[in-house]
């Protein structure tokens, strides 16, 4: 999948925008129950938030948002706060539900 560009990533936040945050990261950080977690996720639903419950620094959200995204092969759309949106365009044409604009 190539990368989202900027006119991408605003149409999946609107779509997102009434979603709850289906996974969330404790205190314990990105244990390979989280990555299992998001990843089921976005095989089922392709557009996913996350919620940071014991991070409150930037850094370290931006941190573990980065390898959720190395590990799960999506990609980060937006972090707002305490929730970070990702998205993974589903493998079987069949499946996907959301239609990324090219234009």
């Amino acid at each position: 999948m190539e990368k989202l560009k900027g006119y991408q990533k605003k149409y999946l936040k609107g779509l997102v925008h009434g979603m709850k945050p289906l996974v969330f990261v404790g205190q314990k950080g990105l244990s390979p129950t989280v990555t299992k977690a998001v990843d089921e996720s976005l095989e089922k639903h392709e557009l996913i938030k996350v919620k940071f419950i014991d991070f409150k620094e930037k850094g370290q959200k931006e941190e573990i948002a980065g390898d959720i995204e190395k590990e799960t092969a999506s990609e980060l759309v937006g972090m707002i706060g305490h929730i970070a949106i990702f998205y993974r365009q589903q493998k079987d044409p069949e499946k996907r539900k959301i239609n990324v604009p090219k234009r």
